[in-house]
């Protein structure tokens, strides 16, 4: 009895094992794979569909070809300061204007009133001014008269003094009448010294009067040159010579306090601003030399500044054009190549293409001298430019590489065709 089943589970294993071999070999013949000892795995594939390159020798230039855009150094923009209603559009966008020239006239009733009112306010303190200066005048001289009918008076009454002293000594005159003329004479020295205290109060008064009279009236006047300076604004002159590349305006649109009305590129005076992807970050400095593909030749220039902010997986650098540069416009396109580093006189170079993402340039498919099948081969690369890779160790000069993508056969170790 357990000899029976001995033998029954024997036989069910060695089914079980002919089918699963039998799956084995069908899928690999589906996929095309082949295993063997010497070689390894290998993959049937179509020679058609792949593209091959050659490794070269030569020279290595480490640079990346680009395309800037033209860009003013310099650019001055348009605002209004108060706002207003457009009157007036004195030129038009593009053209060339000088330093001073009429390009937008607006109207703001507001701003005409207010220095209307502010003008009426300086004519009001003005005349106040005037007025108290002439009140004090005259105080002035009322204690001025004043001052000269007491020292008169105490003239006389000096005199009268003189006079009646000796009369009295020898009974003439009575001593009430002298002692009347005293105090009389008392009298009027005691009002002139307070006559006196009393000018130079008024004198000290009328000095911080007139003062603050003054400065009220003068920051009135400042605050009716702004005002006036405000009215004078809406005639938006331009600042500086240059091209209106930009100008937003329209007869009978409405401007807001500081609305863009538009912008003055200054002449002669352009950039280059050029986007790379953001691989580049890291290697691009400030001062790396550029040259720049022009009619006149090839110009140099020098990086001067690197937007390192990656929008879009790319980030910007700007390159300085030399002021004598002729014939460009802005929003012109130029090619230019970035030199990222010195050129190597003597180099591998292996294209690039699709088959560094799934090798990450660690190995190639290389083919071999009868074209019937490609070996997969551990190489280094070095640095890449737009067209390149620098090829270290693996490869020799003649060698034949797969550059197309490796996502279809990437686990095979040899391909057959």
């Amino acid at each position: 009895m357990d000899k029976k089943i001995t033998r029954s589970n024997n036989k069910a294993f060695f089914k079980k094992s002919l089918i699963a071999a039998g799956c084995l070999a069908v899928a690999a013949a589906a996929y095309g794979f082949t295993q063997t000892e010497q070689t390894g795995r290998s993959q049937q594939v179509t020679a058609t569909s792949l593209t091959i390159s050659t490794v070269q020798q030569g020279e290595f230039v480490d640079a990346l070809s680009l395309r800037g855009q033209v860009m003013p150094r310099t650019t001055i923009y348009l605002d209004t300061i108060a706002g207003g209603q457009v009157e007036e559009r004195l030129v038009e966008q593009g053209e060339f204007v000088k330093k001073g020239q009429p390009l937008v006239r607006l109207s703001n009733t507001n701003l005409q009133l207010d220095v209307m009112s502010r003008e009426a306010q300086v004519t009001e303190q003005l005349n106040f001014l005037r007025n108290t200066q002439m009140n004090m005048e005259t105080s002035r001289l009322n204690l001025r008269r004043d001052l000269l009918e007491i020292d008169l008076k105490i003239t006389h009454l000096s005199r009268r003094l003189k006079q009646t002293q000796p009369l009295v000594k020898t009974g003439v005159l009575a001593q009430e009448q002298l002692s009347e003329i005293k105090e009389d004479l008392a009298y009027y020295k005691a009002r002139k010294e307070l006559t006196l205290e009393r000018q130079k109060q008024e004198n000290s008064i009328r000095e911080v009067q007139v003062a603050q009279l003054k400065d009220s009236a003068d920051m009135l006047e400042k605050n009716l040159q702004f005002a006036r300076k405000n009215l004078e604004n809406l005639l938006v002159t331009a600042p500086a010579d240059g091209y209106l590349s930009e100008l937003d305006v329209e007869i009978g649109e409405s401007k807001g306090r500081g609305a863009r009305l538009g912008q003055i590129d200054i002449p002669n005076e352009y950039k280059l601003v050029v986007r790379l992807d953001e691989f580049y970050l890291s290697q691009v400095q400030t001062g790396m030399p550029v040259l720049i593909e022009h009619e006149q030749g090839e110009i140099a220039a020098t990086v001067s500044k690197i937007d390192s902010r990656v929008q879009q997986s790319q980030f910007q650098v700007e390159v300085e054009l030399p002021n004598d540069t002729s014939n460009i416009k802005r929003g012109q396109s130029i090619d230019v190549q970035l030199m990222l580093g010195d050129s190597k006189g003597t180099a591998l170079l292996l294209e690039r293409g699709a088959f560094f993402t799934s090798s990450g340039g660690n190995w190639v498919y290389v083919m071999e001298k009868d074209g019937n099948r490609a070996v997969r081969k551990d190489i280094r690369l070095g640095k890449k430019n737009q067209n390149y890779y620098e090829v270290l160790s693996g490869l020799s000069a003649g060698d034949r590489v797969i550059t197309s993508s490796y996502s279809n056969f990437d686990k095979a170790q040899q391909l057959q065709f």
